[in-house]
């Protein structure tokens, strides 16, 4: 396969960089491909760890900055973290870490929520690290005046997802269990903190009906990326469709299956091992 060659200074030309705990940030990566066409893009699936959830987060931010030093050592002229849980563990440092690259992380979407709301009963679903993190703190403080935000974690649903069951009755079991109290608290509005949880959207718009808005936060990371790339001046003008690359520190071809199922984007697939505290490519050449 035909990796980014290595060690370029950062250019136009340059692969955008994305991260995640498995899956789960395809659905930012679906977003990123269809607002920048253009753009090379490298994903990595940290998918021998997955998930962070549960992890503590001083062992999230060393998997986050790990995978950051492979992206950038193939390039990537800006790294999206595309995991909640790693952005809440981890972006201030990966920031203050390599101030050389723009970072853009996830925070749960509170701010819309919050504006769209007419009952001001938000509800958040997300991983018991990423409300635990200064940065959900921080959206609360900044844009939940005045609204109250209901706030339930969803064990196992990750796995679920990571295994490819998007409808069947134990995810949809989960989701209810998770939601129904949600529903039972007047809530309007519920927002995805997890990057995983876009891909069981029709699950859950099933169980809270129709009168209940649902927010996912994909596509405003993926305007947020292309406005970073256009004020840097680092931007793919138009011409040939950009290259997607996968690498998994799990089963490439896991992820090329579910990759294929979940967001039908070609690419290339390869391995990327830990050793010694960080990812490295497997059979590069």
């Amino acid at each position: 396969m035909r990796l980014p060659r290595a060690n370029m200074a950062l250019t136009q030309r340059a692969p955008i960089g994305v991260f995640d705990s498995g899956v789960g940030g395809l659905s930012i990566l679906r977003q990123i491909r269809k607002l920048l066409p253009y753009e090379d893009l490298v994903y990595f699936a940290d998918q021998n760890h997955v998930p962070y959830g549960p992890r503590p987060m001083a062992e999230v931010r060393h998997f986050a900055v790990g995978i950051s030093r492979l992206l950038l050592e193939l390039d990537a002229k800006v790294i999206v973290v595309a995991c909640n849980t790693a952005s809440a563990a981890a972006l201030q440092h990966l920031r203050a870490t390599f101030p050389q690259v723009p970072f853009v992380g996830m925070e749960p979407a509170v701010k819309p929520a919050a504006e769209v709301t007419q009952s001001g009963q938000v509800g958040v679903l997300a991983t018991p690290a990423t409300f635990e993190g200064e940065l959900f703190a921080s959206v609360i403080a900044r844009f939940a005046s005045g609204v109250e935000v209901h706030q339930r974690t969803v064990p196992g649903l990750v796995e679920r997802i990571e295994q490819g069951d998007l409808t069947g009755p134990e995810t949809r079991y989960l989701l209810s269990q998770a939601i129904e109290p949600l529903l039972a608290a007047g809530i309007d509005t519920l927002v995805l903190g997890c990057t995983h949880y876009p891909f069981v959207i029709p699950t859950i718009a099933e169980l809270v009906g129709p009168h209940v808005a649902v927010i996912d936060p994909a596509p405003a990371i993926a305007r947020q990326t292309r406005t970073l790339l256009e004020e840097q001046g680092l931007a793919t003008a138009a011409g040939a469709p950009g290259k997607t690359v996968y690498l998994s520190s799990g089963d490439p071809a896991r992820l090329a299956e579910l990759a294929t199922r979940l967001i039908d984007i070609p690419g290339e697939f390869a391995r990327a091992d830990w050793h010694e505290g960080r990812p490295a490519l497997v059979n590069q050449g």
